[in-house]
């Protein structure tokens, strides 16, 4: 029987699972068991590729004779990477473009051969790395640059300071906010110390009531404020608030708009980081400001760091088998996308091509909220601009704003239930409201996996189940002093979500289930029988006991 029935688990727990395989025979009835039941195709493909790994891992692949045609385009991007022969990798090159022709194939192979080969001069030695605009390299592609009134392609430029984003809601600063300057006074007050400079934390706010909160950004850390008030913004909307922002970002440099060519508190070109809170509101702006600005963004970021960086990529360091060590970098810390573990996503600069500023958007709760220091001083500039009527062709008549919403992030106890409540869901909810109700400062969250499924949830229960609730790297982050997690398997992107808890108690069936591992204690057993357990020792004050009673 096999060991992993796929139809019970999400494809993120799924992954450090099947990796571990080694069995085609589990496999292919893992997968028959996947087709037969929710039949998801992600999952299908994640268990299909570990069975072509290890089929491939039986016997090597010649490069010089597979056919191309056979395999994907990874396939043929993982084979390249150990092929270290220029001529091998052209007559493969040959066969692609006289087969299938697939562009990223065909670019993945010519990399590969820019990377062993570089420029050769006449003596065969290797020098500098051709560059070659995209839209002559590839004049058959239709490239989104052409569109643009210009492409920037800033060489050298001088950048400075971290610029900060400060969402407001309902007339609110919101948490984030104060995390992220929090976080952006203690980077750059490391990075004066160890480049000796003098380098800025800039906090940008928009909006109908901008000036409402210049205190308290500067009392959260900010050394300059600038922000643009107008009744036109009491919403947030797409085009004005980019255009703002990009306005504010280029004020003294080279394409600095009519009025702002020079001002006094800025004499650089650009920003040097930009930081944008990872809410619906700000993902939106910061892929636009950052595209705008014809710069990278790493999204949904969960820790930030600025130290030096050494890369050998030829495209990076202009010349094929140089290493370069490119300066005060900031390290943007993401989850993965697979759930195996976390990757540093680096924006770093070309020869022919700068890529400033380094961008990122930041998870809520990634970091701690500073407490403040309301005899912290610093410039404040009310950014005067002109705002296009064509930005707000759009007109909102009225609108009513939700009231309420679900901020777990200040409760002192979080009681979160995930897939574990699948043999009776209304129950499973109604236990943990339970515990909640014993606590003084409590509230429900809920795993991706209880948000995604099918369940079906009865009466007032029905109510607890949204997005709101959702706990990890598309939800909130949370750090309560208890944090309980009954039936949650601990996959990284729920981890992301409550890692930073004082005390994490898992309630599961299994005891070696991931969350174990960054789990204070582990009460192995059914939520159904632990929870009313918990929920009564609360209400006799002895919850420590219970649990150390119960931790295997």
């Amino acid at each position: 029987m096999v060991e992993i029935d796929p139809t019970e688990h999400e494809i993120a727990e799924l992954g450090p699972k099947i990796k571990d395989i080694d069995d085609e025979a589990v496999l292919r009835e893992m997968l028959d068991l996947e087709e037969d039941g929710e039949d998801r195709t992600p999952v299908k493909t994640l268990i299909q590729s570990r069975i072509d790994k290890l089929e491939d891992e039986g016997g090597e692949v010649d490069p010089e004779t597979v056919d191309l045609s056979e395999l994907t385009v990874a396939d043929i991007a993982n084979l390249v990477r150990d092929v270290d022969d220029a001529d091998v990798l052209r007559d493969m090159l040959d066969r692609e473009q006289d087969g299938q022709n697939r562009k990223t194939a065909i670019s993945r192979i010519e990399s590969r051969i820019e990377s062993v080969e570089g420029s050769e001069d006449e003596d065969g030695e290797v020098g500098e790395v051709e560059y070659v605009p995209p839209e002559e390299k590839y004049p058959e592609l239709d490239h989104p640059t052409n569109d643009k009134q210009w492409v920037e392609g800033t060489v050298g430029a001088d950048y400075r300071d971290m610029w900060v984003y400060c969402e407001t809601q309902a007339g609110e600063l919101v948490d984030v906010s104060k995390e992220m300057l929090g976080k952006a006074r203690e980077l750059m007050d490391q990075y004066n110390d160890d480049y000796g400079e003098s380098e800025r934390v800039v906090a940008v706010l928009i909006g109908a009531d901008a000036s409402d909160h210049v205190e308290d950004v500067i009392a959260y850390g900010a050394d300059l404020v600038l922000y643009h008030e107008d009744e036109q913004l009491e919403r947030f909307r797409h085009k004005p608030y980019t255009e703002i922002f990009v306005d504010m970002a280029r004020a003294g440099g080279e394409l600095a708009s009519e009025g702002h060519e020079a001002v006094d508190w800025k004499d650089y070109h650009e920003p040097r980081y930009t930081v944008f809170p990872a809410t619906n509101n700000g993902r939106d702006l910061s892929a636009l400001v950052q595209g705008a600005l014809d710069s990278g963004l790493a999204s949904d970021c969960s820790g930030l760091y600025i130290e030096e960086a050494m890369i050998s990529n030829p495209a990076k360091t202009g010349k094929a088998g140089d290493k370069k060590e490119f300066e005060r970098v900031l390290h943007m810390k993401r989850p993965d996308f697979s759930g195996f573990e976390y990757s540093t996503i680096l924006c770093i600069d070309k020869p022919n091509r700068d890529f400033h500023p380094q961008g990122a958007s930041v998870i809520p709760g990634s970091f701690e909220v500073p407490e403040p220091d309301t005899e912290r001083e610093a410039e404040v500039i009310d950014y005067e601009m002109e705002l296009d009527d064509e930005w707000f062709l759009v007109d909102v008549p009225e609108f009513d704003r939700l009231s309420g919403g679900v901020d777990l992030t200040g409760n002192e106890v979080v009681v979160a239930v995930g897939r574990g409540i699948g043999d009776d869901p209304t129950t499973g909810v109604e236990l943990a409201l339970d515990l909640v109700d014993a606590f003084e400062d409590a509230d429900l969250g809920l795993s991706r996996g209880v948000i995604t499924s099918s369940y079906s949830f009865d009466g007032h229960v029905e109510q607890y189940i949204s997005e709101e609730r959702q706990i990890g790297e598309s939800g909130q982050e949370v750090q309560p002093d208890v944090y309980i997690a009954a039936g949650i398997s601990g996959a990284i992107q729920h981890k992301v979500g409550c890692d930073e808890s004082d005390t994490i108690i898992a309630i599961n069936t299994d005891a070696d289930a991931d969350i174990a591992d960054f789990s204070d204690y582990v009460i192995e057993g059914d939520l159904f029988e632990v929870l009313p357990q918990l929920t009564e020792a609360v209400e006799r004050g002895e919850l420590a006991a219970a649990v150390e009673a119960s931790d295997d």
